[in-house]
């Protein structure tokens, strides 16, 4: 699994996504708190999540550049979108202006807000999915399916395929969070078509991830 990934790209001049020895603290301290971050949110433990990308925070502000806290609520918005859970990013939104046109563009395409998007601003994997020209299975990291599969949901294009993808995905990784989202979505697709043999299986493995 490459969980770096999505934080490479996103992160890019941050340590462990560049191999230039030696590195300011920052740096590494900042990547280590986002990777943290993420490994902890997906896996349903929010309180760690949060004390994780505080440090993250505190770490990129003392460079005074608010490009780099654009970077890392990009992030954070990423991951909440690969969970399902939508908003309009207002952290990031503050920084905005300083951001690049590449960052514009994708927290846009988080957004839904795909009229007039230009994709080629977009990391490779995510123009595929914009143009129609990819499917989800395609895109190799996991985070990364998973942030495509939650935009995909938000726009209302998503696929019955779509679904089972997203949810086999966070299941193969063993994240909590966004698996009992897709469940839950699959759950309703389920009884609304009448089908209680299936929706009992899902509901079964809900209660198993959910736990006590």
């Amino acid at each position: 699994m490459n969980k770096l990934s999505l934080i490479c790209l996103l992160t890019a001049v941050l340590a462990g996504c560049a191999s230039k020895p030696p590195q300011p603290d920052w740096k590494s301290n900042a990547s280590s708190a986002l990777e943290s971050y993420s490994d902890a949110y997906l896996k349903g433990d929010s309180a760690i999540a949060d004390t994780e990308f505080a440090r993250a925070r505190k770490a990129l502000a003392s460079t005074g550049r608010p490009e780099l806290l654009a970077h890392a609520e990009l992030l954070r918005c990423a991951t909440r979108a690969a969970s399902l859970e939508f908003d309009d990013c207002p952290a990031y939104a503050v920084l905005a202006q300083d951001a690049t046109a590449a960052e514009r563009a994708y927290a846009d395409y988080l957004a839904g807000r795909w009229q007039g998007l230009d994709a080629a601003l977009l990391p490779e994997q995510h123009r595929a999915i914009v143009q129609g020209k990819g499917a989800l299975g395609q895109i190799a990291d996991p985070l990364s399916r998973l942030v495509a599969a939650g935009v995909l949901m938000r726009t209302e294009r998503v696929t019955p395929a779509d679904i089972m993808v997203a949810t086999e995905t966070a299941s193969g990784q063993g994240w909590r969070r966004p698996l009992l989202m897709w469940l839950g979505v699959s759950l309703k697709r389920a009884e609304a078509a009448g089908d209680t043999a299936a929706a009992a299986r899902i509901a079964r493995r809900i209660e198993l991830v959910a736990g006590p």
